[in-house]
């Protein structure tokens, strides 16, 4: 199973090639950069039926561009999603869902529908955000690890005590947006938070490479970024297998 997932991940990245030289240096980073949202286009609206149903590596990548909306504590941010990570069911190493582990009670939404959140905190400290995805029981989910802030950045730089970047990464992002564990099984078509459509992004705008902080399945090619966004996370120069969508 864990072949299959990894060879639909390649599928799904048509012409993927290496940019990471041994120095962990990316080339073709003279690209144009592809960020709609920051010369006044406007985004799509509603999402297409079944969205978030599909396979979790085309989540992940199509999750970039769309809006996280929040409206916790009273106070409105929105930024723009610029970096995901797919984990799969029970066959992903890396995935809370690995048969290793199998149903807990921490972990029980991602075995649910999707379009929930799916929230977990990491070195007792940081809590990261997740959207369910895929068919009931399938246990998939996407990780947020970033967002370029499109309204309230005042409220979301306040959050994060005035520290930058604001969010980027999954630690920042949660603290940012004002989401803690009590959001956990949130359905995210209502508020305090909400996911909504926002713009689609050529393939040659995002990039992929190995998942960051995971130690299985470091290689499967299940990050996507934007290219040049703010909200990025710095890229490791240990990440092996950074491409680029032709």
């Amino acid at each position: 199973m864990a072949t299959v997932a990894l060879e639909a991940a390649v599928a799904a990245n048509n012409n993927l090639f290496d940019t990471v030289s041994e120095c962990g240096i990316r080339s073709l980073d003279t690209l144009p950069r592809e960020q709609p949202w920051r010369d006044e286009s406007l985004p799509a609206q509603g999402f297409a039926s079944g969205f978030l149903d599909k396979p979790v590596v085309e989540v992940a990548r199509n999750l970039l561009g769309c809006r996280l909306v929040s409206n916790l504590e009273g106070e409105r941010t929105v930024g723009v999603i610029v970096e995901t990570e797919a984990y799969g069911g029970p066959e992903d190493p890396a995935s809370h869902a690995a048969t290793v582990m199998g149903i807990t009670k921490q972990n029980a939404v991602m075995f649910g529908p999707s379009g929930y959140v799916y929230i977990y905190r990491i070195y007792g400290i940081h809590w990261c955000m997740n959207v369910v995805t895929g068919l009931d029981s399938q246990a998939q989910a996407v990780l947020i690890r970033g967002l370029d802030p499109i309204d309230g950045e005042d409220v979301m730089r306040e959050r994060r005590g005035g520290r930058n970047p604001i969010a980027r990464g999954p630690g920042r992002v949660t603290q940012a947006m004002g989401v803690t564990g009590a959001l956990q099984g949130h359905r995210l078509t209502s508020p305090p938070l909400a996911l909504e459509s926002g713009w689609t992004l050529s393939n040659k705008a995002v990039r992929t490479s190995g998942r960051i902080g995971v130690t299985k399945a470091t290689d499967w090619p299940y990050r996507f970024y934007v290219h040049g966004a703010r909200g990025v996370s710095r890229h490791p120069a240990n990440c092996k297998g950074d491409s680029l969508n032709d």
